[in-house]
């Protein structure tokens, strides 16, 4: 069984030093794996993201209790550069590329010399970008600027790669070609991937793990198989509920989290 990259315990973040955005959050990455944390908006699934590759300080937000785990160190309050520099890659929800720059010297930007992933290797994961070569990336379409942050954070040589709506302002056909490519990466490259999501479809289709997050909580979790053919997630989260019907789980549901952790 694989070794957990990364370990979140019982972690709790304040904005302003007044607001809780989340509070007991505990989750594990196993290495290799691909782990969803879906939610619907505002259920604290980018401030989580945020807070294990040190962006919380650009926000006036802060940790204030639990602890974050990266390969058997504690990095609770680390700086984004330090994260970066020891694997740790974000592929943000906006700003992802540099617009005034072409697609070629994006990912030369990117690139730190000669590292396992090669500008060669991203381009043949997003052909796509091979025919864009020249072109400034403000230009692209929406789908292919999320090809093009992936490959640049691939340049990165990350050990974890955190991915925040990898399906925002997307269409169904590119989010679904997206999510291939990503599960393929992982897969070959045997990359760990925390991927945030509110596609919950699209996210359990290719994760290992997945965490069902709200008001700030963990309110459930399991395999993601196991999570796709449960009556409560297909009903909340995967279109199952009846027009009209209450949307949050935490609505119908009074529950106690399981106890059950990847080693």
């Amino acid at each position: 069984m694989s070794m957990n990259l990364l370990e979140v315990r019982q972690l709790e973040v304040v904005y302003h030093r007044v607001a809780t955005a989340i509070q007991g959050v505990s989750l594990d990455v196993p290495e290799g794996s691909l782990v969803a944390l879906i939610g619907t908006n505002g259920a604290g699934k980018t401030t989580t993201l945020r807070a294990i590759s040190g962006f919380l300080p650009s926000e006036d937000a802060e940790i204030t209790d639990g602890e974050i785990v990266y390969r058997k160190k504690r990095v609770n309050g680390r700086m984004p550069d330090y994260l970066a520099r020891n694997g740790i890659i974000l592929v943000p929800e906006r700003d992802k590329v540099f617009a005034t720059l072409s697609v070629r010297e994006n990912l030369e930007f990117a690139a730190r010399g000669k590292g396992p992933i090669t500008e060669e290797r991203v381009l043949s994961y997003f052909p796509r970008l091979s025919e864009r070569s020249h072109q400034l990336a403000g230009y692209l379409s929406g789908g292919e600027k999320q090809m093009l942050a992936i490959g640049m954070a691939l340049l990165c040589r990350p050990e974890l790669l955190l991915i925040d709506e990898l399906s925002l302002g997307l269409a169904p056909i590119a989010v679904k070609d997206l999510m291939e490519r990503l599960h393929r990466i992982n897969k070959e490259l045997k990359l760990t991937i925390l991927l945030v999501e509110q596609n919950a479809h699209a996210a359990l289709a290719i994760a290992d793990y997945a965490y069902v997050m709200e008001g700030g909580s963990i309110v459930f979790y399991g395999p993601a198989a196991e999570l796709r053919s449960h009556p409560d997630i297909q009903e909340f989260y995967l279109g199952g509920a009846e027009q009209g019907a209450a949307k949050s789980y935490r609505e119908i549901k009074q529950y106690r989290r399981k106890r059950r952790w990847w080693g």
